[in-house]
C-alpha cells in the first residue's frame, strides 16, 4: 500500500512540475574586445527553439547542445542547453532579446538581458581564461597611433597615423572598423591613402611587418587637455600550428584578434596674450599678405575687383580675412571667396582670398584705405602684422560730387555726395485691384466634406464583414502564416550565407514551415516516409520530392560538416529551385 501511495504522489510531483526555460550569461559588463557566452537553460525537452538575433553581436560560435538527465534519491532532474560565444560590435548598452521553445503546445520565452559594452580593456594571458578572453594572436598583432605632437598651440597642425604591426609568422586576411577615432574640439582632415602597402619596421625592439591604415591631420581649436578616442579594429588572422599535413606543410588555423590603438591626450598650450594685435582673427603659420585692385583708373559705369588674399601654411581655413574700407562714392558689393588650399600631413597650404566689386558713383580720386592682416608665426613664436599700401582709385568721368575736389583720407571725413535720382525711371503710382474671393460656406468644397463621412459607410460595413471572414477562416490563416514563416527563414538564411550553422538552421525551418502550408501537417508528422507519401499524393514530381528529402537531411549533416561558400551558395539556390517546382506542382 505504501508503494503505491509513493508512486502517486511521484506522479502528482510530475504534473505540479513548473516548465523553466531562462537566458544566463557569462558577465553583464564587457570590453569591446572580449567574448560573452550565453546559454538558453530549460527543464523539460523543448521543440522548434528560436533563438534571437543578437542585434549588436556577431556570433563566433554556436550553437551547441547539451541535454543532461538524472535520477537522484527517487527524484528526476533533466536540463537541455544551448551555447553560444558572441562579440560585440559596438560600445553602449546591447539587449539580448527573448529566445522560444514549444513545449506541449505552449510556447515559452526568456527575458531579455542587457549587457554594457565599454572601451576595449587589455586582455589577460591566462590561456585557462573561463570567459575565454584568450586570444593566441596576442603578441603578434599591435595597433599604434603614432602622434607627431602632443604639445601643440592651438590651431597648429600636428599628424596622427594609425598603423598595424603585425609578426611575420602570421597572415592577415581582413578586419573591419568597430570604432571610428573622434576628434573632439579639433578640426580634422583625413589624408586619402590609395593602396594599402605592407613595409617593415622595428617596433618593440623586434623587426615587424606593418601597414599605414589611416592618416589625419588635426588642428585643435582650444587649449587644456584634450582627448583622442581610440580607434578599434576586428581582425581576421591565420596562425601556424605545432601540426603539418602529409606533405609536412605547417597547418594554418582561423584566428580572430580585437585591437585598440588606446585613448591618447594632447595637452595645447594657449597662443600668448603678450603682443597680441587688436586685429588677431586667429590665424596661425607663416603666410604672405597682398591687396590688390584689377585697375585703378576707370570711366564711369565701370567696375573693378579688389581681391585681398592670403598665401602661405598654416590654418588656412580657420580664419576671416580682415574687409576693406572704402569711401561711401565707391559702390562696394559682398566678397566672393575662393579657397585653393592643399592639405598633406605637415598641414594645409596655399591661397585664400576674397574678391569686391567695387563700382564709383561720381568723378573723382577715392583711396582705400591700408589694411593689416596679423598672424602668430609659430616659428618665432611671435606675432607678426603685415600691412598693405594706400589704393587711390582714380574715376575719369561721370557726375560731380557736391565738393568735386573734396578727396576722404584717413584721418578725416567722407566725400559729402549730391543727391541724384537714380530710381526716376520706377513708376511711383500705380493701380491697385480688389481680389475677388469666394466663401468657404456653400462651396462645392464645403458640401463635399459634409457629406462625406456619410458616403464612407457603406465602405466601413463591407470592410468589416471581410475583416469577419477572413479571421474566422482559421486554417487560411494558418496556412498564410506558415507560408510567411517559410519565406521569413528563406530570407533570414539568405542573411546568413556567410555564417555556415546559421544559414542551415534557417534553411530547414524554411523547409518544414513550407510543408506545414502546403501539406497542412504539424512537427510531429514531419518523417520522411510522411512527407514522401503526402507529396506524391498531392500529384508532386517523384524526382523534385527526392531533391527536397535529400537537402533536408543535408542541411541537417552540413551544420556539422566542412563546408565552402560555393556549396552553400549553391544548397541555397538549390532550395529556391525545389520550393519554387513544389509550390507549381502541389495540388
Amino acid at each position: 500500500m505504501k508503494r503505491y501511495i509513493i508512486l502517486l504522489l511521484l506522479s502528482f510531483q510530475g504534473l505540479l512540475a513548473q516548465v523553466q526555460f531562462e537566458a544566463k550569461v557569462s558577465k553583464t559588463t564587457l570590453g569591446l574586445n572580449e567574448r560573452l557566452r550565453v546559454d538558453f537553460v530549460m527543464n523539460v525537452d523543448g521543440d522548434n527553439f528560436v533563438q534571437p538575433n543578437f542585434e549588436g553581436f556577431r556570433v563566433i560560435a554556436g550553437p551547441s547542445q547539451q541535454v543532461s538527465q538524472s535520477w537522484i534519491n527517487g527524484r528526476s532532474s533533466f536540463e537541455k542547453i544551448y551555447s553560444y560565444f558572441l562579440l560585440p560590435n559596438q560600445k553602449g548598452t546591447l539587449v539580448i532579446k527573448q529566445a522560444a521553445i514549444e513545449y506541449n503546445g505552449q510556447i515559452y520565452k526568456t527575458s531579455p538581458i542587457k549587457i554594457n559594452v565599454t572601451a576595449a580593456i587589455q586582455q589577460p594571458n591566462d590561456p585557462n581564461d573561463p570567459n575565454g578572453t584568450q586570444i593566441s594572436a596576442d603578441d603578434n598583432i599591435y595597433l599604434v597611433a603614432d602622434i607627431s605632437k602632443t604639445n601643440p598651440f592651438v590651431n597648429e597642425p600636428i599628424t596622427v597615423v594609425y598603423k598595424l604591426y603585425f609578426s611575420y609568422n602570421i597572415g592577415i586576411t581582413n578586419w573591419r572598423e568597430l570604432n571610428k577615432p573622434k576628434y573632439n574640439d579639433f578640426w580634422s582632415q583625413n589624408i586619402d591613402i590609395k593602396q594599402l602597402v605592407a613595409e617593415e619596421g622595428m617596433f618593440k625592439g623586434q623587426k615587424y611587418r606593418y601597414v599605414v591604415l589611416r592618416k589625419t591631420v588635426l588642428y585643435p581649436q582650444k587649449s587644456g587637455k584634450l582627448s583622442i578616442e581610440p580607434l578599434s579594429l576586428d581582425i581576421d588572422v591565420q596562425l601556424p600550428s605545432n601540426r603539418r599535413d602529409m606533405f609536412g606543410r605547417v597547418i594554418v588555423t582561423d584566428g580572430n584578434k580585437r585591437v585598440s590603438a588606446g585613448m591618447k591626450t594632447i595637452a595645447v598650450k594657449a597662443l600668448p596674450e603678450t603682443g597680441k594685435p587688436d586685429d588677431f582673427s586667429g590665424a596661425v603659420g607663416n603666410f604672405d599678405f597682398k591687396v590688390i585692385p584689377t585697375k585703378t583708373n576707370l570711366k564711369n559705369g565701370e567696375s573693378l575687383d579688389l581681391v585681398v588674399s592670403v598665401t602661405g601654411r598654416g590654418n588656412m581655413k580657420l580664419f576671416t580675412l580682415p574687409k576693406p574700407v572704402v569711401p561711401n562714392a565707391l559702390e562696394m558689393y559682398d566678397a566672393v571667396h575662393d579657397e585653393r588650399v592643399t592639405t598633406g600631413l605637415s598641414g594645409m597650404a596655399g591661397k585664400i582670398s576674397d574678391s569686391y566689386t567695387i563700382i564709383p558713383q561720381y568723378k573723382g580720386k577715392y583711396p582705400i584705405k591700408p589694411m593689416q592682416f596679423s598672424y602668430f608665426d609659430l616659428g618665432s613664436g611671435t606675432y607678426k602684422t603685415l600691412t598693405s599700401s594706400e589704393i587711390m582709385i582714380n574715376v575719369l568721368d561721370g557726375p560731380e560730387a557736391e565738393d568735386s575736389t573734396a578727396v576722404a583720407t584717413a584721418g578725416g571725413a567722407k566725400n559729402k555726395i549730391a543727391k541724384v535720382e537714380q530710381f526716376k525711371f520706377i513708376k511711383l503710382k500705380s493701380t491697385l485691384l480688389p481680389m475677388h474671393e469666394e466663401d468657404f460656406l456653400g462651396s462645392n468644397l464645403f458640401y463635399g466634406l459634409l457629406l462625406f463621412p456619410f458616403l464612407m459607410l457603406p465602405l466601413i460595413v463591407l470592410f468589416r464583414k471581410k475583416k469577419e471572414a477572413f479571421d474566422s477562416d482559421i486554417t487560411g490563416n494558418r496556412v498564410r502564416m506558415n507560408n510567411r514563416l517559410a519565406k521569413k527563414y528563406l530570407s533570414e538564411a539568405k542573411k546568413q550565407i556567410n555564417n555556415k550553422e546559421p544559414f542551415y538552421v534557417a534553411l530547414e525551418k524554411a523547409m518544414h514551415n513550407f510543408l506545414k502550408a502546403k501539406l497542412h501537417i504539424e512537427t510531429s508528422e514531419m518523417s520522411k516516409d510522411n512527407i514522401q507519401e503526402l507529396l506524391l499524393s498531392r500529384k508532386a514530381n517523384p524526382e523534385a520530392v527526392n531533391d527536397f528529402i535529400a537537402l533536408t537531411e543535408n542541411c541537417e549533416f552540413a551544420r556539422y560538416a566542412p563546408a565552402s561558400s560555393t556549396s552553400i551558395q549553391q544548397d541555397f539556390d538549390k532550395a529556391v529551385l525545389i520550393i519554387s517546382e513544389l509550390e507549381k506542382q502541389i495540388v
